[in-house]
């Protein structure tokens, strides 16, 4: 039993090396398809070099120290956009920014969800890891983006 202790010990002394991210939950964190996409991703352990990390949010993740990827699930998404968009595995995302963050939120999908990258972290990184499980755990609408698949934005085009 001791060599057990000493080990779980320092697990414990590791993690505290990373403090909780505190975050605010969308205004739908609530939703099944957000308890569902929290579920799916709990295997996601890196981002790019981004590491996960606690949050202390319903419907909440967060990668990176500090925190460079944060997403979000629950958020109002629009009912029509001039914003950029892509695709990935299915999912549409609106691209935008917002001084030093990069966000996209996903278009025709219940509930909303919503990532944010800093400088930090690429783009395509998260919605390459992250879409999948958004594309599993929430459900389509019948909104889509309309833009020429040729000439719509990339996450690359986001700097």
């Amino acid at each position: 039993m001791r060599r057990l202790a000493l080990p779980l010990a320092a697990c414990l002394l590791l993690a505290g090396c990373a403090p909780t991210v505190s975050l605010t939950p969308a205004p739908q964190a609530t939703a099944v398809g957000c308890a569902s996409l929290i579920v799916g991703i709990r295997g996601i352990e890196t981002i790019g070099d981004a590491q996960r990390r606690q949050t202390d949010a319903q419907g909440t993740a967060a990668w990176g120290t500090p925190a460079s990827v944060t997403l979000y699930c629950g958020v109002e998404t629009p009912e029509a956009s001039a914003l950029p968009c892509t695709t990935q595995s299915g999912v549409d995302w609106l691209l935008s920014e917002s001084g030093d963050e990069r966000i996209a939120t996903t278009y025709g999908r219940a509930p909303g969800v919503q990532l944010i990258t800093t400088r930090d972290a690429s783009v395509n990184d998260a919605l390459e890891t992250l879409s999948g499980a958004v594309a599993t755990s929430t459900r389509g609408t019948d909104r889509r983006c309309l833009a020429d698949p040729g000439a719509s934005a990339t996450p690359s085009a986001i700097p």
